[in-house]
């Protein structure tokens, strides 16, 4: 622990290539703190440099471990093997390890490059919350203002702490760095006090922050109050969910004093809690502005529904009705790794960095959207005849520009909500890439085609879409293909929604349907929300017509379709990575196999035929031990702390 808290206390150093919110880095000895909380220039500078540590790990394609690491991508042994830095392969792979963790928040191994450790930025925080009130040229709002947006940065350290690693050491204030060892070897801290912590700080934040509509536009960057709130209403739901909430799996799991890390015991008022602050949060949210997206124009019906999804996670100058705390990636738009390797490599362009789409879309996602009605499409009589996988044809006028008509088809493929056309690009269906409307790609996905397998085989030596799906989440439909990067750019920042509202709407439908024994108006309105954006019926009229119409009406058939609507909702966004572990669900959905379409096939019986294929089989999750990361192994012999279960 000594060597970790050394470290915290060192010299931060340098980080290049920020934008303008976040690019400079106090270079000063520590010694020197109280000159440099003279001015507010000075202190400016400080509290910069903490927000730097989310633009390292949270929007990052790549780095962010919670894009790749479940199961909603398909990635070919080209990109596995070019990227052995994207931690969320390996971590899906089972390359977790206790010598050199993947995706590590809590140390940064001495001499190595890459992500920051949390902790760093934790004693950064404390420092500027501990000196602010020593400014002299700054008024006493400002300065709470201030030590507000770093709390709640804080708070969302620690919540990507707990939730990677489950309890952990709580630094209140910084340790003297002459303080004798044993001062310095804390101990982990029950999980329930780590969340408690967590929410303390998010309503400390609260207190003080400002709403977003009211922050001037350089401080969008950093927390506003419906984030910090929203902020608090998931660590809630985190705390009532069963990986934290009186997991047996961890009964005998205690600290180095002897002291108990989890409670044996669920407490059902973990979910009130968590289904009132979410509540909470939607009515600041309201009365403040923020709102699920809605009221885009598009061509056809279909296509406006389509871009007020797409405009759910668009932030383009830091401006979005619905994001409540968006971070930009360094040096980087927040789509600009994903369209690299999503994107499909079909044009002329001199400047493109495309990688052949080499990250493509799963068909476990693709078959998670719902049917136009609103239902599974295992649960809609009315979809498919039985056989999803089969050839048909869409002649309905309503579907123009999305679906092409009067052409073979897979079922699949046909009658999907707004956001199975809004986030996947599927064969014979349209693809917008333009400022002009009309600037349509039809997707040709047969070996041979536009979009389709240049090559005769699948070949580990080249990046080749292995699903034969594309993604668009994250891809602006009003951008070129021709040089997109530089049409992206000339809108503006576009950072990563890291909380948006929809969220908050989720949160309290999962919370109230775990709270009551039956659900009520407080689930059904809740999921509502977000189905009305999504432009499919109310979740109780939508059941009416399903294979099982008693589901909806049952706790459990409820918790299942929650469930559903989070993974269709915030598809592609990282989520489903981390719900899989908080539902103590990941060991069963992350050992499946990965399917997709036979891409060699150049027809349509070729390619599809003979039904699905598997394009994935590496998958691998260990219960209970993989349900938490491991601290690494150097920190462990060092600090004295205990290690997780399982490493």
């Amino acid at each position: 622990m000594k060597r970790l808290l050394l470290v915290l206390l060192i010299p931060v150093f340098m980080l290049s290539g920020c934008d303008k919110f976040l690019d400079v880095v106090p270079e000063e000895d520590m010694t020197t703190l109280n000159s440099i909380f003279e001015t507010r220039d000075q202190a400016a500078e400080w509290l910069q440099s903490c927000y730097v540590f989310l633009q390292e790990s949270v929007p990052s394609f790549m780095v962010n471990e919670a894009f790749l690491g479940a199961d909603e991508f398909v990635v070919g042994d080209y990109q596995r093997n070019s990227s052995s830095g994207w931690p969320g392969l390996s971590i899906a792979s089972g390359l977790q390890n206790s010598l050199n963790p993947y995706g590590d928040l809590w140390s940064k191994k001495v001499g190595s490059a890459g992500r920051s450790d949390f902790y760093t930025g934790i004693n950064l925080c404390n420092v500027f919350i501990e000196k602010i009130d020593q400014v002299y040229n700054m008024e006493e709002s400002e300065k709470k203002e201030w030590k507000a947006e770093v709390k709640a940065l804080k708070a969302y350290m620690y919540f990507e702490l707990v939730r990677r690693y489950g309890p952990i050491i709580l630094v209140p204030k910084n340790i003297d760095p002459n303080a004798e060892i044993r001062d310095m070897q804390i101990p982990r801290s029950h999980v329930d006090t780590c969340f408690a912590h967590i929410v303390r700080l998010c309503d400390e934040a609260a207190r003080d922050l400002s709403p977003f509509n009211m922050k001037e536009s350089s401080r969008r960057a950093y927390f506003c109050k419906e984030a910090a709130l929203a902020l608090k209403a998931r660590a809630l739901l985190y705390q009532a969910s069963d990986l934290f909430n009186g997991n047996p799996d961890y009964a005998t799991f205690v600290n180095k004093n002897g002291e108990p890390l989890f409670s044996t015991t669920k407490d059902k008022e973990k979910w009130r809690r968590a289904a009132e602050a979410a509540d909470s949060a939607i009515q600041v949210c309201l009365a403040n502005g923020k709102h699920l997206v809605s009221g885009q124009t598009g061509a056809t019906e279909l296509q406006s529904l389509m871009l007020d999804i797409e405009y759910s996670t668009r932030t383009f100058g830091f401006s979005s009705d619905e994001a409540l705390l968006m971070i930009k990636k360094n040096n980087m738009q927040a789509g600009a790794d994903f369209f690299t390797y999503t994107l499909p490599d079909i044009t002329t362009d001199p400047n493109h960095l495309l990688e052949g789409t080499s990250v493509s879309p799963s068909m476990k996602m693709v078959e998670m959207f719902y049917t136009d009605n609103g239902l599974p499409i295992d649960q809609d009589p009315t979809y498919g005849g039985g056989n999803v996988y089969g050839a048909t044809e869409e002649t309905d006028p309503y579907y123009t520009d999305v679906v092409a008509l009067q052409e073979q088809i897979p079922v699949l493929h046909t009658r999907r909500e707004p956001r199975f056309y809004a986030d996947i690009a599927a064969d014979r269906c349209y693809w917008r890439l333009g400022r002009n409307v009309s600037n349509l790609y039809k997707v040709e996905a047969y070996r041979g085609e536009t979009f389709g397998l240049k090559e005769n085989r699948i070949n580990s030596i080249l990046p080749q879409n292995l699903s034969g799906y594309w993604m668009k989440k994250w891809i602006s439909s009003s951008a070129d293909l021709y040089n997109y990067a530089t049409a992206e750019q000339a809108m503006g920042d576009n950072p990563y929604p890291v909380i948006r509202m929809a969220e908050l709407y989720l949160i309290a439908a999962e919370a109230w349907n775990e709270y009551l024994d039956v659900p009520d108006d407080r689930v059904y309105d809740n999921i509502d929300a977000v189905r009305e954006r999504a432009g499919i019926p109310d979740v109780r009229t939508s059941w009416a017509m399903a294979r099982d119409r008693n589901k909806v009406n049952t706790q459990s058939g409820m918790r299942d379709i929650i469930r559903q609507e989070w993974n269709i909702e915030f598809a592609f966004e990282g989520m489903r990575y981390w719900n899989l572990r908080r539902w103590k669900t990941a060991h069963i959905e992350l050992n499946e196999r990965l399917y997709g379409w036979n891409v060699v096939g150049d027809d349509y019986n070729s390619f599809y035929g003979n039904g699905p294929v598997i394009v994935n089989s590496d998958n691998t999750f260990v219960a209970p031990r993989d349900y938490f990361y491991p601290i690494r192994s150097e920190e462990i012999q060092i600090s004295g702390c205990v290690q997780n279960p399982g490493w």
